[in-house]
């Protein structure tokens, strides 16, 4: 052997090294489309780039090589069953995870969440939530610093979900109603100040329950495809809502859009935390419909529990059929009246709206209809949120993000 490079190897290096040089800014589209499930094989990725295959081929080739995807050396059926059989993409199971925390009414939890939106790990969730947010966010970030210790993964940041619209640019929790916290608390930086305690690299988010639970939905449940995307849900207090526009979260000009709560259905009901009367806030939310059936929440399980298992198990008592009726024409008007501003193309709901449209789902749809001027010129298809803890999924999200956008840069430039 004479220790000289073989030419033709050598330029094959600077053939890749070309492909790669012209495709890196692709990486991070080509990214988020396998983490959203719209490129299931290197075909697909081709096309859906507008790049050579070879091109492709470079670029799904690094992602692998930073731990984000698999590609799959048996090739599996061309799209559409014809032409040649391409590579499957798939996401790395054993790549980096970004710490997702929640706080609500009833608790916290913290979860490990990979590309695609798979949850890895959660830690057992913790029923109480002391009013000092620094406490709550020490405790749920330290459950996420011992999954990071236990599964010994990459992180690559953190994403947090509070029951509170979150003011931008502070990253302050305007509206924690469910809580004991006060107006205003700055969420974001006691977050990020104890993901730094923790010894955990990588960025720190925050944001509201319900705008990540849409977002969550969009790129992996119920979402996908929406284009005009209208997410309400009921936690475990109160209502909240999200739009997501053309893939992106619409939060308004300072992150306080949305909170359709506090559209009041019921000019004659129950006071609500914000000042008003009959919000949708306090007229279908799970404590809501417990009252309304005359049930006395108990402190065993969570209020939302309680609704769902009530709705589930007891429907055909008329005073829950009453009840749920009650809360399903409630909701119904506030959703006619967003369905009239917004015209969405989906709505998705979640909470105990996901159980009460699963009791009656046609009673609702008409309600819209009928409500709504949209509605009556054709509908607005209406759907339960599909996945389990959508809301940790979307915290995750926000710490994907940097990722996605630039996965060298979020990755290499980190190590």
């Amino acid at each position: 052997m004479s220790g000289k490079a073989d030419p033709r190897q050598a330029g094959e290096g600077t053939t890749s090294r070309v492909r790669l040089d012209r495709g890196r800014g692709a990486l991070g589209p080509a990214l988020e489309l396998v983490h959203t499930g719209r490129a299931p094989t290197r075909a697909v990725l081709t096309a859906e780039l507008g790049v050579t295959r070879a091109t492709a081929g470079a670029v799904a080739a690094e992602l692998e090589a930073l731990g984000l995807i698999r590609v799959d050396a048996r090739p599996g059926a061309a799209a559409g069953g014809q032409g040649r059989p391409s590579h499957r993409l798939e996401v790395a199971e054993d790549g980096p995870v970004a710490l997702a925390a929640q706080v609500h009414a009833d608790g916290f939890r913290a979860a490990l969440v990979g590309i695609g939106g798979r949850i890895v790990a959660t830690a057992p969730g913790c029923e109480t939530v002391d009013a000092d947010p620094a406490k709550v966010l020490g405790s749920v970030v330290e459950a996420g610093a011992e999954l990071l210790r236990t599964t010994g993964r990459r992180c690559v940041g953190a994403g947090l979900a509070v029951p509170s619209a979150v003011a931008e640019p502070d990253g302050l929790a305007l509206n924690p109603l469910h809580l004991a916290w006060p107006v205003g608390a700055p969420v974001r930086r006691i977050f990020d100040e104890c993901v730094r305690a923790a010894g955990i690299t990588g960025p720190a988010f925050a944001g509201n329950d319900v705008n990540l639970a849409a977002l969550a939905e969009h790129r992996h449940g119920a979402g996908r495809g929406a284009r005009d995307l209208l997410c309400v849900a009921t936690g475990h207090r109160g209502v909240g809502g999200a739009l997501v526009l053309d893939g992106r979260l619409h939060t308004g000009s300072s992150g306080l859009a949305l909170e359709v709560g506090h559209l009041t259905v019921n000019p004659e009901g129950r006071p609500c935390h914000c000042g008003g009367r009959g919000c949708l806030d306090v007229e279908a939310d799970p404590l809501a419909l417990l009252l309304e059936a005359g049930r006395d929440p108990g402190p065993e399980v969570s209020l939302l529990q309680q609704a769902n298992d009530l709705l589930r198990t007891q429907y055909a008592d008329p005073t829950v059929r009453t009840a749920a009726e009650a809360l399903i024409d409630r909701l119904g008007l506030g959703l006619a009246g967003l369905v009239n501003i917004l015209n969405p193309d989906r709505i998705i709901l979640g909470g105990l709206h996901r159980t009460l449209l699963d009791a009656d789902p046609e009673r609702l749809r008409a309600v819209v209809a009928d409500r709504s001027l949209w509605g009556q010129s054709g509908g607005v298809p209406i759907l339960p949120c599909t996945l389990n803890h959508n809301s940790l999924v979307g915290a995750a999200e926000l710490a994907w993000q940097p990722v996605l956008d630039d996965p060298l840069g979020a990755l290499v430039g980190s190590a």
